[in-house]
């Protein structure tokens, strides 16, 4: 991804407009992010739409923690998506910070506090369509296993895009690695289920649209929006403040 951007170490993966496709695939250019959300097309700031964790629908969709948590965290994400993989288990020189994710698991998911909402924001290609699929697959079958799952799958990124890992036949032979998965039980089910899970993809993103989200990885904590991985201490913040209300 190129980073030479004002803010070049958490500046999460843009959107580029949508209508330009190329051989069914989302065109994608770090150096040519999309509109920063509320800018007008004569250039006049607009306001931002405003956000609330209660407006955004995050029925059905994995998650980490206690169902009943004061707080929810809705978090947008794409498998081919270098910053999500810097928020969830770090690892890409752009950003030398630790992950922010494990922090908020241990402070709050483990103590009960908040509970993490993982959401489908796909656009970086065909490997990322697939990934999604196969998130709603393991989700549905093996739930236990899920955050396992989804941890080696970043682990696992590679390449932007559709140039490395992140196709049906590498995430079968990652599927067959952790335990508790039926690889094979798992592409059955996507194959049978593609459409369903597509379906759910698009809900999600549109959940990100009513919110203004454009971008990954972003998060809506209480009435606050995150775009990018930040640090933990940034999350800190918000959680806090939605755990004041």
């Amino acid at each position: 991804m190129n980073t030479n951007e004002t803010n070049k170490y958490f500046l999460p993966a843009a959107v580029i407009i949508a209508g330009l496709f190329i051989a069914g695939a989302v065109l994608w250019s770090g150096s040519h992010p999309a509109k920063a959300p509320g800018v007008a097309d004569n250039g006049a700031a607009a306001p931002a739409p405003a956000v609330d964790i209660k407006n955004v629908k995050t029925d059905g969709d994995p998650f980490i923690g206690d169902p009943n948590a004061p707080v929810t965290i809705a978090f947008w994400s794409d498998f081919q998506c270098p910053f999500c993989k810097a928020f969830e288990v770090g690892g890409i020189p752009q950003i030398q910070t630790p992950p922010a994710l494990p922090d908020i698991i241990k402070n709050y998911v483990d103590t009960g506090k908040a509970k993490v909402v993982f959401m489908d924001f796909v656009f970086l290609g065909n490997d990322s369509v697939t990934a999604a699929l196969y998130n709603r697959s393991v989700w549905k079958l093996y739930p236990k296993q899920y955050f396992a799952w989804r941890t080696a799958m970043y682990k696992a990124q590679d390449q932007e895009g559709d140039q490395g890992f992140g196709n049906a036949a590498s995430i079968d032979k990652l599927d067959a690695t952790i335990p508790g998965l039926d690889a094979a039980k798992i592409t059955v089910d996507v194959k049978a289920n593609a459409s369903a899970y597509q379906a759910m993809n698009d809900a999600d993103k549109a959940e990100a649209a009513k919110a203004g989200v454009s971008s990954t990885p972003s998060f809506i904590i209480g009435t606050q929006k995150i775009e990018g991985a930040y640090p933990y201490a940034n999350f800190q913040a918000a959680i806090e403040a939605a755990l004041a209300k």
